[in-house]
């Protein structure tokens, strides 16, 4: 069930974020900015995958915190890589791609809910009337609560009820 709310997601009561970043992301931007300064361990975890497993586009990775909560790296963007490397735009088809990786990795870890926002549509560059598509495609048929930040508002918990 995709629902689509209003709020701040980092004050989600959703058991995963799913967000676009690309391998070896500076974090330096948007949510993933946010992510980053939240959850510092998260982003030196990613940095290390990314070295081992060099990923390509279209992939997934989770990080789990302490408390329970999930933070799932959706490679959503090509580049990132190299000393102060800057990350491509997004494209359709890595979406896609990484979609279908979070449905994948949302029924084998028996996710209760989850939370992301105009996936890619932010530092990532691309249109949203091509991006809630997709996620309506690969997550729509989920037996989870599926909430779509559409709109951000700075320190406003969404009603995702």
């Amino acid at each position: 069930m995709i629902k689509q709310v209003e709020g701040d997601i980092l004050l989600t009561k959703a058991q995963a974020i799913a967000h676009g970043v690309a391998a070896m992301d500076p974090m330096n931007q948007g949510l993933a900015k946010s992510l980053h300064q939240e959850y510092p361990a998260m982003h030196k975890d990613f940095h290390h995958w990314c070295h081992q497993h060099h990923p390509k586009p279209g992939t997934a990775w989770m990080w789990g915190g302490s408390d329970g909560l999930r933070i799932v790296n959706l490679i959503t963007q090509g580049g990132g890589y190299g000393h102060g490397g800057k990350p491509e735009p997004a494209t359709i088809q890595y979406v896609n791609h990484a979609l279908k990786a979070l449905h994948k990795m949302a029924t084998r870890e028996k996710f209760t809910s989850i939370a992301l926002p105009r996936l890619a549509t932010g530092v990532g560059g691309l249109d949203w009337t091509e991006v809630e598509p997709l996620i309506e495609k690969h997550l729509g048929d989920l037996d989870i609560p599926v909430y779509v930040y559409a709109v951000y508002h700075a320190g406003m918990q969404a009603k995702e009820g």
